[in-house]
């Protein structure tokens, strides 16, 4: 068995739950928040036998899509770097995924 710790933007939890549900994975959604946009997202963890490890990534790839965005973090003009630099456009989405193997599992 593995768990899966699925890092994914806010905005692409409801299909990727959706998607998931349908194939008859479940999943439990933490609210996180990123590091460098300091944007909201979700970890999901889910548990997965295996066998079925690819249709899982399968499902979160095509469920979980880059995008590009402005940089909503403000410009700081007297920074220590000098004058204060600003992205125009960031890609964002997608998924991070950690698969980490299971010893040991109940549902109690």
């Amino acid at each position: 068995m593995k768990l899966l710790i699925t890092i994914v933007q806010d905005q692409d939890v409801p299909g990727l739950l959706e998607a998931l549900g349908e194939d008859g994975f479940r999943a439990t959604k933490l609210a996180s928040t990123g590091g460098f946009l300091r944007v909201g997202n979700t970890t999901l963890l889910i548990g997965v036998e295996a066998v079925r490890l690819d249709s899982v990534l399968s499902i979160i790839k095509r469920t979980c899509k880059k995008r590009e965005q402005g940089d909503p973090s403000p410009t700081i003009p007297f920074s220590r770097g000098g004058l204060g630099t600003r992205l125009e456009k960031i890609s964002v989405g997608g998924a991070t995924v950690f698969s980490i193997d299971v010893e040991r599992f109940e549902k109690i």
